[in-house]
């Protein structure tokens, strides 16, 4: 199958054909190709095995401030050996020749001596003879003969004499450089020599640039992605989650809260009721007396059987908590339930007929209604709302109620969000719950609108695709 190339390609490819082993260097000065053009195409032809790119490195020598001193001045042994022809007799003091050598006088005695060029007697240097040029002096030469002043190693043949010379202080620097080779393999080769034929029928330029279409992933809705971070902090505070049917039976929905069988949020114009439909089984026979005992003995009416009976879209989740309550009956719990309730309402900005609730509570010996307010703002904190306050109000199954209100930035003022408070006697005492029962409950939607910036809750269920797509996933 033939390759379709890139027109750089195209021009690395023709260049490696008529010389083998260049630089990316050499590649940029034939082909006229950016290095930065060169380098793209050198990896693409190596992905597709067309190249192959080889690594060296390669060290270079240079005189140091010592070398260069020694080269200009000679080196410390053959300055001493030019004052002592300077010198009548060939020979002077050894104090003479350090004052005229200084520092030098060490290593310029050492190395005299090593080439049998002086001989020292009763304190007196003697010239003995001397060569004309030594291989370190030769190996000084050659580097101070380039310009600049810089020897490739492999130029350097006496390796003995160059590391005699490096261990001379400052006399010589070493640096390396990296190069970079391309070669054509088999495949490249033959790739190559058809270039020219394919490249008007095969070959097409690729923008990379240019505009794709946009993609939409599918996502989450935006109010899911609320109930799951609402399930996750109370999970990860401790709770554990149950579950209901979306129609409950009214004992469960109404009396076992303690709500009268006359009460206006039991009217149809209120709730939902399923038609024709009454639930056979609604409780045990002590939880269906003491529940209509105490109702008989609160609200002093003459509590009906046939009306606990009926079934409804449930108003709320606690029907289904205050069931596990009075089924299980612990000392202590901490459980929470997520899902769907029904009011019959007039739809509005604010108000649906469904919509989503998270309610939990607390059981336990020692809890107070301190203990609910802490736990509503940690909730509240982790939802990313800092200001919180509570006040008094009324609630029909718990006693004392509170309202929680928190600080919205955006709408400037105070809104109501869960309803709390703690289980009055008259509903646990009859199903046999012993310990105080701390309850909370609000409407999800309600958080998702703060936390979108939404003023109208149809909103989150109008299937606007521009705002589904374009809500962040994180805020």
């Amino acid at each position: 199958m033939s390759q379709v190339l890139h027109p750089i390609e195209q021009k690395l490819l023709k260049s490696l054909l008529e010389k083998q082993n260049l630089t990316p260097e050499d590649l940029c000065e034939k082909t006229q190709l950016s290095i930065d053009q060169v380098r793209r195409g050198i990896e693409w032809l190596k992905f597709k095995e067309l190249v192959q790119v080889n690594e060296s490195e390669k060290n270079f020598v240079a005189l140091g401030k010592m070398g260069n001193e020694a080269f200009e001045k000679g080196l410390p042994e053959r300055q001493l050996v030019n004052y002592l022809k300077s010198i009548d007799g060939f020979s002077c003091e050894m104090s003479q020749a350090k004052g005229q050598l200084k520092n030098e006088f060490s290593p310029a005695i050492a190395n005299a001596k090593k080439n049998g060029w002086i001989e020292i007697y009763e304190n007196r240097i003697l010239l003995k003879g001397y060569h004309d040029t030594t291989p370190e002096e030769r190996i000084l030469k050659l580097i101070a003969s380039k310009n600049p002043a810089v020897s490739s190693i492999d130029e350097i043949g006496d390796k003995n004499t160059l590391d005699l010379l490096k261990k001379r202080p400052e006399f010589l620097t070493f640096t390396f450089t990296k190069y970079t080779t391309v070669n054509l393999t088999e495949k490249g080769i033959e790739t190559a020599k058809n270039v020219s034929s394919v490249a008007d029928v095969l070959v097409r330029a690729i923008d990379v640039e240019s505009l794709a279409p946009t993609v939409f992933a599918a996502r989450s809705h935006p109010l899911q992605d609320v109930i799951n971070e609402v399930r996750e902090i109370f999970i990860g505070l401790g709770f554990t989650e149950i579950v209901g049917n979306q129609t409950q039976s009214s004992f469960w929905n109404f009396d076992a809260l303690f709500t009268p069988q006359d009460h206006p949020a039991r009217e149809m114009q209120d709730t939902f009721y399923l038609k024709g439909l009454h639930a056979k089984n609604i409780g045990t026979k002590n939880q269906i007396s003491n529940v209509s005992q105490v109702h008989k003995k609160g609200w002093r009416y003459n509590w009906k059987l046939e009306e606990s009976k009926r079934l409804v879209l449930r108003t709320h989740t606690t029907c289904v908590t205050i069931k596990e309550l009075a089924d299980n009956r612990p000392e202590e719990a901490r459980i929470f339930s997520i899902g769907r309730v029904f009011r019959n309402e007039k739809v509005s900005y604010k108000h649906l007929v469904e919509f989503n609730q998270v309610e939990g509570v607390v059981v336990g010996k020692n809890v107070s209604l301190r203990d609910l307010m802490g736990l509503q703002r940690e909730f509240y904190l982790k939802m990313g709302m800092k200001k919180i306050k509570f006040w008094p109000t009324f609630f029909p199954y718990t006693e004392p109620s509170l309202q929680s209100m928190v600080y919205n930035e955006k709408l400037g003022k105070w809104v109501e969000l869960f309803g709390m408070g703690i289980f009055r006697p008259e509903v646990t005492i009859p199903l046999g719950i012993k310990n105080p029962v701390l309850a909370w409950g609000g409407g999800i939607e309600r958080i998702a609108m703060l936390k979108f910036g939404l003023d109208d809750v149809r909103e989150l269920y109008n299937n606007n695709l521009g705002w589904l797509r374009n809500v962040s996933k994180c805020q």
